[in-house]
C-alpha cells in the first residue's frame, strides 16, 4: 500500500511568504500528496497567490476562524491521507525528497509517528541556519520538562488524530504541545526520530516572539501538563532553556 500524505497549511495575511511553502510542497517527489490550505480570511493578496497554485492544491478554505488551532482542526477534518502533517505558511521542506523519505520510513517500520529536526533562518538570509531544533531530545517521559518534537517536522498517522482528537482551542500558543502530550503521554505510540533537518522554518513565529510570548507559552505548557495528569512545575519546564540556548550557539 502506498501511503498518502495530507499536508495542511494554515495562513492569514501571509502574502510575503506563502508562495515558498506552496512551491515546497508542489516540488516534492512523492506523488501521493494532498495539500490543504486553510486561510483565515486574508486581505493582503494571500488569496491571489493561492489562486495561482490551485492546480496543486486539494482543498482551499478561506473564512474567519477562532485562532490557529481552530484553523488546524479544519484542516484535519478535511484530510484524507494516511499521514497528516503541518507546514506553516512561512516554512519550507528542506529538500524535494522529504515526504518520500517520511512515507517510506513510516510504512517500512509500521510507525504511528515520525519526527525530524527543524532549521531556523532569518528572512534576510534564508540559506543561513541560525538555530537547529533537535527533536531527538524528546521522549514521552520528558513532557514534564516541556520537551516536544518540532511540530512542523512531526508526521503522524491520521488515525491518531481520530483517536486523540484535534487541537484544543482554549490554548493560544501551546496547543501543539497539548496535542503531543495527549498523543505521546500514554506511551503506546510507535515512533522514530529521523536525525535530519526536514523543515526550514522562518524565525519569529508566535511561540518565539519575545519574552512575553515565551512566558505565556510556558504557563500554557504547565496548564496542559496539569490537565493531562503530568506532574511538573514551572521551574522544571524552564530547565530546558540552557539546552535550547546551545541550539543557537551550535546550529
Amino acid at each position: 500500500m502506498v501511503m498518502h500524505i495530507s499536508v495542511i497549511t494554515v495562513c492569514f495575511n501571509s502574502a510575503g511568504t506563502i508562495e515558498r511553502a506552496l512551491r515546497s510542497v508542489a516540488s516534492q517527489d512523492w506523488s501521493e500528496v494532498e495539500h490543504i490550505v486553510i486561510d483565515g480570511g486574508s486581505t493582503d493578496g494571500t488569496l491571489s497567490i493561492i489562486d495561482r497554485h490551485r492546480k496543486s492544491l486539494a482543498v482551499v478554505v478561506s473564512e474567519p476562524d477562532k485562532g490557529i488551532y481552530d484553523a488546524m482542526n479544519k484542516g484535519i477534518d478535511r484530510a484524507t491521507g494516511d499521514i497528516v502533517c503541518f507546514l506553516n505558511a512561512d516554512d519550507a521542506y528542506a529538500d524535494d525528497g522529504v515526504l518520500s523519505r517520511v512515507a517510506c520510513e513510516m510504512q517500512d517500520r509500521h510507525l504511528d509517528a515520525l519526527f525530524g529536526d527543524v532549521a531556523f533562518f532569518r528572512p534576510a538570509a534564508p540559506e543561513q541556519t541560525v538555530r537547529r531544533y533537535r527533536s531527538d531530545r524528546f521522549r514521552p517521559d520528558r513532557l514534564a520538562y516541556g520537551w516536544m518534537p518540532a511540530h512542523p517536522a512531526l508526521f503522524m498517522k491520521r488515525t491518531i488524530y481520530e483517536q486523540v482528537g484535534g487541537f484544543r482551542t482554549h490554548f493560544r500558543i501551546a496547543g501543539d504541545f497539548d496535542f503531543i502530550a495527549r498523543a505521546f503521554g500514554p506511551g503506546h505510540l510507535r515512533y522514530k526520530h529521523l536525525p535530519q533537518v526536514l523543515v526550514r522554518m522562518q524565525a519569529g513565529g508566535v511561540s518565539n516572539a519575545g519574552l512575553r510570548s515565551k512566558w505565556r507559552l510556558n504557563r500554557e505548557v504547565l496548564q496542559s501538563c496539569r490537565e493531562n495528569g503530568i506532574r511538573t512545575n514551572l521551574l522544571k519546564i524552564l530547565s530546558k532553556y540552557p539546552a535550547k540556548l546551545m541550539e543557537m550557539i551550535r546550529p
